[in-house]
């Protein structure tokens, strides 16, 4: 599925520019230019980086 219709990036594009150290809305844009058009997709791509660092932490024991 497309996270940035605009300039077609794919979410599993944002994923990898998550993992690779991008952490905000912007800095996904540097790395794949999603988000750099009309901007509908921010919240999509904040909710993307929300959830990976939800799932990438491990519950306390």
């Amino acid at each position: 599925m497309y996270a940035c219709i605009c300039h077609a990036v794919h979410e599993n594009e944002v994923r990898d520019c998550i993992r690779a150290g991008a952490r905000t809305e912007d800095a996904i844009g540097e790395a794949c230019d999603a988000g750099t058009s009309c901007g509908t997709c921010h919240e999509r791509l904040a909710d993307m980086i929300e959830s990976y660092f939800t799932e990438s932490v491990p519950a306390a024991a």
